[in-house]
């Protein structure tokens, strides 16, 4: 059994197993999300004997195998991670100057298929875990020798963003349970604030993550009209932007109006990217305290769309901007490593 993942009840539980106090399992969480340990003899606050019996036993404290590791001219650095039945998924971590974020992925592939999206041309296989989930993470901090956990305001690996390869609400269950290790203060300690959760809009669960997580949401919205975002995001057929509207409301009174939920929207030539649609979507989203992330199309070979030309992206921001809708253009990054947004895919290296 791999132990990362585990709630801290569940380690309790484990470590009872083996004849241990309760206070074990806390100083056990330390050594683990807090030290980054994956070797139990290192483990020197835990007595010689139960370090005897974590190491005699079937517990590990495994990373993924990375199978491919690539680095952007950029600095974004992109790892293919390999799992224990051969599944793999890609995650990202996207630099600024002394920050950054580290972009997870929560299934093997997507089920959601949108159409201008690398990911959902591979179709679902499972959903991640939640020590998988976590062990992303765990791996592109030793990529980058940050254990212990350094205090938020030194940290390089500073942010994360749950938009990686798959649907996070669709496995909703193992996300929840590896946020809530991943923000735990005595462990990892990642604060609430520094994570976004991207959803497609699985209508239902989004109020749940208000509830539950509090972190920041953003929204694959990508379309103006039901119209258009049927024809390229066929889970708009089951939740409707009247619906999605409707829960992205619903977390705001949840969480509150001051937490601003952010509308990513790639823009396609032709498609969605004319003042009209501009026009349009700030009917949309009317009522609602949002800022807008406009995407430039990441093309991909296959895919049938082209990117809007820089001009017609900054006509289309200023026309939000002028109502006072924050609409920044995202500089894309790692392109030449298939690393930018909607690029991820569980490629593996040719022989």
């Amino acid at each position: 059994m791999n132990l990362i993942g585990l709630s801290r009840a569940e380690l309790q539980a484990e470590l009872e197993k083996l004849g241990e106090k309760p206070f074990r399992a806390k100083q056990l969480w330390h050594w683990i999300y807090w030290q980054g340990k994956t070797n139990f003899d290192e483990m020197t606050s835990l007595g010689k004997p139960l370090r005897q019996k974590l190491q005699e036993s079937s517990y590990t404290l495994k990373r993924p195998e990375i199978i491919r590791e690539q680095n952007a001219a950029d600095r974004t650095r992109k790892w293919l991670f390999q799992f224990d039945d051969g599944q793999s998924v890609e995650t990202v971590y996207i630099p600024e100057e002394d920050r950054g974020a580290v972009c997870l992925s929560t299934q093997v592939g997507c089920p959601n298929g949108c159409l201008f999206c690398h990911t959902g041309s591979q179709k679902l296989t499972r959903n991640l875990t939640a020590g998988e989930i976590v062990a992303q993470f765990m791996a592109a901090r030793d990529s980058y020798g940050e254990w212990p956990s350094p205090a938020q305001e030194t940290r390089y690996l500073s942010n994360i963003v749950v938009m990686g390869m798959g649907e996070p609400l669709l496995n909703y269950e193992n996300v929840k349970k590896a946020l809530l290790i991943i923000m735990d203060a005595e462990g990892i300690s990642i604060s609430r604030r520094r994570i976004t959760l991207s959803t497609c809009g699985i209508v239902p669960v989004i109020p749940r993550v208000a509830q539950d997580l509090g972190v920041k949401l953003a929204v694959s919205l990508h379309a103006p009209t039901n119209e258009i975002r049927d024809r390229i995001m066929p889970i708009n057929r089951k939740y409707p932007l009247e619906e999605l509207m409707k829960a992205c409301k619903q977390f705001q009174e949840i969480g509150g109006t001051r937490q601003y939920i952010t509308m990513e929207y790639v823009m396609l030539d032709g498609i969605n990217d004319s003042d009209a649609d501009a026009r349009e979507l700030m009917r949309l989203v009317k009522g609602l305290a949002v800022k807008f992330n406009l995407i430039p199309f990441n093309e991909w070979q296959g895919c049938p769309f082209k990117s809007s030309d820089e001009k017609r992206i900054k006509r289309f921001s200023a026309l939000l901007e002028e109502h006072n809708y924050a609409a920044p253009v995202r500089q894309s990054r790692g392109q030449e490593i298939m690393a930018a947004c909607g690029q991820l895919k569980s490629t593996r290296p040719s022989a």
